[in-house]
């Protein structure tokens, strides 16, 4: 009988301003995505398992780009799987990810990137080619959004 495997969950966000561009993160030369973007969102913690997804992404909105107010969809979007190398995980081993995307808007607020990434831009994801931009898991959920 075959091992079931187990995934750590992350939502990401694929945030939109008034122009329809979408906030990208540029990652750490260290990351599991260097040389490429990441979006906007995270693991859920433990002690949040009977928190909304609202707040969890709310959370990890406020820690990777500050005290900003967005409208979240309430229904996911796409999704993706990343692999975490060993080198790169926390504990030494290789950790599978399963990211689950939800779409919102940005209301109002600067966005303030904190040591998680090392920048940001806003792109017009219409106008490029995702596997310039992304990878892995990224990749997968922004294909699947873009229905590609």
């Amino acid at each position: 009988m075959p091992t079931k495997d187990f995934y750590q969950i992350s939502l990401k966000v694929i945030l939109k301003n008034d122009k329809g561009e979408i906030l990208v993160l540029k990652d750490l030369a260290n990351g599991s995505f260097s040389g490429f973007y990441d979006l906007p969102g995270g693991r859920i913690d433990e002690e949040e398992f009977g928190a909304s997804f609202t707040d969890i992404i709310k959370r990890e909105i406020m820690e990777e780009i500050g005290n900003i107010e967005i409208s979240i969809k309430q229904k996911p979007v796409a999704l993706g799987r990343h692999l975490i190398p060993a080198k790169t995980a926390f504990g030494g081993k290789d950790i599978h990810v399963l990211y689950i995307f939800f779409e919102a808007q940005l209301i109002s607020g600067e966005i303030k990137i904190s040591e998680e990434h090392l920048g940001f831009e806003w792109i017009n994801i219409d106008n490029c080619d995702p596997a310039k931009l992304f990878k892995s898991g990224i990749l997968e959920g922004i294909n699947m959004y873009l229905n590609k």
